[in-house]
């Protein structure tokens, strides 16, 4: 925490705004944004703008710190992946009930961009795959409006596993790896035997399997 040491000076730098996380680089995300640091620091630095990140998933939090008025707004990372209408939410000032075929249908059209953009060959469909994958990685947080108990979820909630109100929705909900392969192989067709996939958040590590690594799973079955 030493960002209010210096914030002050900033404008000095011909510096247009400043953008404030926060949480260290250590800390990562075992705990929730500070974001009381990010209103002190805000109220340090004079006319230069702050705009706070961290943990806002949806448009009571964003409203509640943007009519703070101590930040002149709010950068929005994860619940993008997680929701990535959460911007027509803040905009219509209300929860969206997005369905699992609606949820698809985005998908379908992020693979076809990625295959425009990557190739359609098997080089840009794995590419599309990986960041699908990636992708699918977060966005399998989301809950389903019509789910939840209490309103709103926030970043920090860990629901249990659930059953979702049809069997699509329920497997846009599993954490597990190899359904968000079975999903994108609705969408992009079948995997290579060689494939294997591990979220980098989790482990920095997506591969294609050596030929000792496919006679040992061979082996094991």
């Amino acid at each position: 925490d030493i960002v209010h040491e210096f914030v002050p000076k900033v404008s000095s730098w011909n510096v247009r705004a400043l953008t404030l996380h926060g949480r260290t680089r250590e800390q990562r995300y075992t705990r929730t944004a500070d974001w009381d640091y990010i209103e002190k620091v805000a109220g340090l630095a004079g006319d230069l703008p702050v705009i706070g990140n961290g943990d806002i998933f949806n448009f009571e939090e964003y409203n509640d710190h943007v009519r703070s008025g101590k930040v002149s707004t709010v950068m929005i990372g994860r619940a993008a992946l997680i929701k990535p209408w959460i911007f027509s939410e803040i905009k219509e000032q209300r929860h969206i009930d997005i369905s699992a075929t609606e949820r698809l249908d985005m998908m379908k059209v992020y693979c076809t961009n990625g295959l425009e953009h990557w190739g359609s060959d098997s080089r840009g469909v794995e590419t599309t795959r990986r960041y699908l994958l990636e992708w699918l990685s977060f966005l399998h947080r989301y809950v389903p409006v019509g789910l939840l108990e209490v309103l709103p979820q926030s970043m920090g909630m860990r629901p249990p596993a659930y059953y979702g109100r049809s069997d699509l929705e329920t497997l846009l909900a599993s954490s597990n790896s190899s359904d968000w392969i079975k999903i994108s192989e609705m969408l992009l067709g079948p995997t290579p035997a060689t494939f294997s996939f591990v979220p980098k958040h989790k482990s920095y590590s997506y591969k294609v399997l050596s030929k000792d690594e496919r006679a040992d799973a061979g082996e094991n079955g």
